[in-house]
């Protein structure tokens, strides 16, 4: 597929509200050649309200001894919802889970899910994209926010922009990472 440039103006409109589009644009195509997606965007889609930001008290992760900061992330798929261990990492733009993880939070995906290939420090990886019903560190709760279940070589799940960047700030000290909503 190649890039629609009719909508080139609408989408350029669009890139901020589209973190997703990122994930898609970089995808490859069959031959290994990166390729750009068609990304359907309408004048109709850039009015469309920014998602809801965060809720709930501050929170406060202190740092662990190797350095980073961890913290116990309550995800929900759709009620309920599980503890999931994440690493806090700025640098990932959207919230990574671990097969395991996912299996755990009842995100039941199959060969055919992992529709996209992302690049990671390791190299290449295939991924499946999933919104999370809600993602909560201690009270501070986001709502469906966008992941990806990483189909291998990720060796824990990460909590990245697609919540952190959701909060009002958050600030890093050398022993508490503050979220806050």
């Amino acid at each position: 597929m190649r890039l629609n440039l009719s909508n080139l103006g609408v989408m350029t409109l669009a890139i901020a509200c589209s973190l997703t589009a990122a994930f898609w644009v970089n995808q490859l195509g069959d031959r290994g050649q990166a390729q750009a997606a068609v990304v359907p965007v309408t004048a109709s889609a850039v009015a469309t309200a920014a998602p809801a930001p965060a809720t709930g008290p501050d929170t406060r992760i202190a740092r662990s001894e190797d350095g980073h900061y961890w913290a116990e992330a309550r995800m929900n798929v759709r009620t309920g919802g599980r503890p999931i261990r994440v690493m806090v990492d700025t640098g990932a733009s959207v919230v990574a889970l671990t097969r395991a993880d996912a299996e755990r939070l009842g995100v039941h995906v199959t060969a055919a899910d992992f529709s996209g290939t992302i690049i990671t420090a390791a190299g290449r990886v295939r991924a499946a994209p999933v919104t999370l019903a809600s993602v909560s560190i201690g009270g501070t709760r986001v709502n469906d926010v966008e992941a990806l279940v990483i189909e291998n070589g990720l060796p824990h799940s990460l909590l990245g922009m697609s919540y952190l960047g959701r909060l009002s700030s958050f600030t890093a000290t050398p022993t508490t990472l503050t979220l806050k909503s």
